[in-house]
Parts: C-alpha cells; sequence; structure tokens
C-alpha cells in the first residue's frame, strides 16, 4: 500500500548537488509559470520542447510537472508524463481545475507516486495578512476532499507527497495538523513511515 508524506517545504537542486541529501531528498518539481500565446502559442508547442527535456532527466530521481495553463491539463498531456516517469502536480490553487473536475477529464495520477501543492490565493490571503502565524482562512472543505483523494490515491499504490504553502490558510503548519486531524477523524488506516520530528518535515500518520 502506498504512503503519503507531507512536507512544509522542498527544494530544487541542480543535478551535481542531488546525491547529498541521499535518503532525504525527494520530488523534484519543474514549476511553469502561466505561458501567454506569444510564449507557446498551443500545448502542443509547449510539449514539442517539454518532451525532449523530461526524456534527458535521470531516471533514479523523482520528477513532477506543474503547469498554470489549466486548459493544457488533458488526458494527452498526462499520457506525455506517464511515458517520461514524470508526475502531475496537482493543485490547489485559486485559478486551476479542483481534483474532482480534473479526474473528470482523464487521470491525472500518472506514475507510482503524486505530488500535492496546496498553494490557495495569494493576492487575496494578501489583502487579509502577510504575517503567516496563524490560520485566517477557513479550508477545512477543501482540505476534507484532499483527504478522499489522498485515500483514493494510496488504495490504489501510490506514494503521495504534499506541500502546504502558507498562502494557503495563512499558515502551513495549521494546515499540515489540520489534514492530519481530519484523515484521523474520518477513521481511515496508518500508513507510512515518520519522519523523525526534529526535522519538523512531518508525516502525516506519525
Amino acid at each position: 500500500m502506498g504512503g503519503l508524506v507531507l512536507s512544509k517545504r522542498h527544494q530544487i537542486c541542480r543535478p551535481p548537488a542531488m546525491g547529498i541529501l541521499g535518503g532525504k531528498l525527494g520530488p523534484m518539481v519543474l514549476q511553469f509559470p502561466f505561458f501567454s500565446k506569444g510564449a507557446f502559442k498551443s500545448q502542443i508547442d509547449f510539449l514539442d520542447r517539454l518532451i525532449p527535456f523530461l526524456k534527458k532527466l535521470p531516471r533514479d530521481y523523482l520528477f513532477a510537472v506543474e503547469i498554470r495553463n489549466k486548459e493544457w491539463l488533458d488526458a494527452q498531456f498526462a499520457d506525455v508524463l506517464r511515458d517520461c516517469g514524470v508526475a502531475l502536480v496537482l493543485q490547489d490553487q485559486s485559478r486551476m481545475l479542483p481534483p474532482d473536475d480534473l479526474s473528470k477529464k482523464f487521470d491525472p495520477i500518472t506514475t507510482d507516486w503524486t505530488y500535492i501543492r496546496w498553494l490557495g490565493d495569494r493576492k487575496g490571503i494578501e489583502r487579509i495578512t502577510t504575517t503567516w502565524d496563524k490560520t485566517v482562512v477557513d479550508r477545512t472543505n477543501e482540505i476534507s476532499g484532499w483527504v478522499d483523494v489522498c485515500y483514493e490515491t494510496v488504495r490504489r499504490g501510490a506514494k503521495v507527497f504534499g506541500y502546504a504553502n502558507n498562502h494557503y490558510g495563512g499558515h502551513a503548519p495549521a494546515t499540515i495538523r489540520q489534514f492530519r486531524e481530519l484523515w484521523r477523524g474520518k477513521g481511515l488506516p496508518k500508513i507510512g513511515n515518520p519522519l523523525p520530528e526534529p526535522l519538523k518535515e512531518w508525516t502525516l500518520f506519525d
């Protein structure tokens, strides 16, 4: 059965530095911004540049791709990542499709693991706070839905990595705690191996 690991941050390392982290090295995210037609006229144009790059990635590391052009998120894009052994980043971000809507279009799990980023609405929350020391946006309903998504994902044998941003609810550690509480509140089984507490990068099931 798969596992789920939740961290507050990750770092993309250049190839010579990857091996230094050893077993602590998690997925590396290739994060792309929203592209206007001045950059790429279509998804095909983007894939023509992306595919050769993905094929050159070392296979003994975990890579995920995040895009912000939501109309490009379809079965064809997922199949490209699947063929290259790369995960599609699932996002909870104000301008992107929620997981239920995404799953109606295609299977977003493109390898034996996936990566979720809880990002929220940066501009919206910064009108409320910029201190990031407490929850200011109630995300209970959204997080509860993500608990179900994660459970269904690990049931099919895929490992799930999660990233919580302060801009999601106001305080990333609180988002992590709430996810864990909701998971346990639904009576779901304990899975995964906890990371040491001093690292402050917790699994959801320790």
